[in-house]
């Protein structure tokens, strides 16, 4: 067996401020570069990793364990040989994870002539996400897969809804601090009042309601997390300045992308989107943290195949 090829898989940015563990959308830039190949065995060999020296075990690599599930609904005596080039940073909150265990699968099912369904490679992805996190979780996963955004309805049983993405443009910032999803988690409340739930589902209401219509003043009214950001955005310096900034600038909304420590802002054109992106710039080098910074668009593809 000789087939091989590689695909991009996007970075994503999950949760959409209210919408946590939920919604997610994908990214046109940055991807990650996924080299795979047909092996004549029952195995996975993930290539070294020369810059961020990830786990070549397959079973403690997201990618190899997003495989090493694929290979359980299998019969044949098949297995895939694996080298990725990490573009997106781990930890980095814009779906590293993801980008490696859905580009992964979704690789590994071009060689299979498309056996699986997108559900199902989804489902595969989930336990790469495991790995990483501690838990399943598919607001990554989901629209790396499927491209655009994505409603995750429920996980067990698995039900993804594919939504029409807003021809918006994406500024993000990533400062060059780590903040792990399982950390991020584990601060988390697990108790809510039910007046900031209420809020919560008003506001995911109106982002999926704004997302369908194309209402962009809905989707910037609905982009408010009332459970989950004033908790982790304490371990974002300059978070609360970048938000103001950016809203004083033009943003529709935004806020932590996944776990952060990067943050997104949505807006409607690329003019606004750069000058969010000066603003942002402006607060971390006022602080003295390293940061980059991407403006982008929505990526309606997702996992795609390198020309």
């Amino acid at each position: 067996m000789s087939e091989k090829l590689t695909i991009l898989a996007p970075g994503t940015v999950a949760n959409m401020v209210c919408g946590f563990d939920v919604l997610g959308f994908a990214l046109e830039d940055p991807c990650d570069e996924i080299d795979i190949a047909l092996i004549p065995e029952k195995r996975i060999i993930i290539q070294p990793d020369p810059v961020y020296h990830l786990p070549t075990e397959p079973e403690k690599n997201v990618a190899g364990a997003a495989l090493l599930a694929m290979l359980d609904a299998m019969d044949e005596p098949i297995g895939f040989d694996i080298a990725i080039r990490k573009h997106i940073k781990p930890g980095s909150g814009i779906g590293s994870s993801a980008a490696s265990a859905a580009g992964a699968v979704v690789a590994a099912n071009h060689l299979l002539h498309h056996r699986f369904s997108k559900e199902e490679l989804v489902q595969f992805a989930m336990f790469g996400e495991k790995v990483a996190s501690g838990v399943k979780h598919a607001d990554n996963i989901a629209p790396c897969i499927y491209g655009g955004i994505t409603l995750i309805r429920s996980i067990f049983p698995l039900d993804v809804v594919a939504l029409p993405a807003p021809n918006l443009h994406v500024t993000i910032v990533h400062p060059q601090i780590e903040v792990r999803t399982a950390d991020a988690r584990a601060i988390l409340k697990q108790n809510v009042l039910l007046k900031d739930a209420i809020k919560q589902w008003g506001n995911i209401a109106g982002l999926v309601a704004g997302i369908i219509q194309n209402d962009l003043p809905l989707i910037g009214r609905s982009l408010q997390d009332h459970i989950i950001e004033p908790v982790r955005s304490i371990l974002i310096p300059g978070f609360d300045e970048i938000k103001q900034r950016s809203m004083a600038a033009g943003a529709l909304g935004g806020g932590i992308s996944g776990s952060g420590p990067s943050v997104f802002m949505l807006s409607a054109d690329k003019a606004t989107a750069l000058a969010v992106e000066k603003e942002m710039q402006a607060v971390f080098a006022r602080i003295g943290i390293d940061h980059h910074t991407y403006v982008t668009t929505i990526n309606p593809q997702g996992v795609k195949l390198k020309s």
